[in-house]
């Protein structure tokens, strides 16, 4: 993909509210439906959109969470999801045909709308997603198979309607494709030079530099059995 070539349109956007949704289980927004706008975008996403715990969920660098459409044809086929199900069905605020994790790179600068967003890490899937979906290996499924979607920081607000462009504008990092570095800061396989170098990526998430600065050192492997089973609650 390159600036010349990609330019699509903004077919789907999504926003939910913080409800209970489950019994003795905190309180989630990733039941999503569909907005048409127009939609104001903030620093931190869609102003009509929430998100319960902004401790691990939202905040700058997780403002947006795009989702490939091309992925459910496989989900439905491996079992993870029933027949006809459509976007939206693992929270994200928007998806897309033909743009995969493949495809788009750490720090790619889009036009959404009247809006500049840029892409900042990958989606670490968490035990929400099993209790979405009703399926205690969902968010096993999400890591194993890197196709988890990706955040986007706002460099620049503004509104988004359906319909509207939604375009590459500048791809500084082409390197470092976002399933690259989302399986390498899921699996932690990665060699340890690679990983110091996202490190000091700066267009990359802190929290995610952080995660890479500590695998550069050969830090011990960090417990993912909360996020993933939610077994902290």
């Amino acid at each position: 993909m390159s600036t010349d070539t990609f330019k699509t349109t903004v077919d789907v956007l999504f926003a939910g509210a913080v409800a209970d949704r489950w019994e003795g289980r905190p309180p989630s927004a990733i039941a999503k439906t569909p907005v048409a706008g127009p939609v104001e975008i903030g620093f931190e996403g869609l102003l009509v959109d929430a998100q319960a715990d902004r401790t691990v969920h939202g905040g700058a660098e997780k403002a947006l969470h795009h989702y490939a459409a091309d992925h459910y044809a496989a989900w439905i086929a491996e079992g993870y999801l029933p027949g006809g199900t459509r976007p939206a069905a693992f929270g994200e605020n928007l998806s897309t045909l033909r743009v995969t994790e493949e495809q788009v790179c750490i720090g790619d600068v889009f036009r959404l709308g009247t809006a500049r967003v840029q892409v900042s890490q990958g989606r670490q899937p968490c035990w929400k997603l099993n209790a979405h979906r009703g399926r205690d290996d969902m968010a096993a499924a999400f890591q194993k198979t890197g196709r988890t979607g990706w955040y986007y920081r706002v460099l620049e607000p503004g509104l988004v309607s359906l319909g509207d462009p939604f375009e590459l504008l500048e791809r500084p990092c082409p390197q470092w494709t976002v399933l690259e570095v989302t399986r390498a800061r899921l699996t932690r396989r990665i060699d340890p030079a690679r990983a110091a170098q996202l490190s000091a990526l700066p267009e990359l998430a802190d929290g995610w530099r952080q995660a890479f600065a500590k695998i550069s050192a050969n830090a011990p492997a960090e417990d993912t059995s909360a996020r993933l089973l939610g077994t902290a609650d």
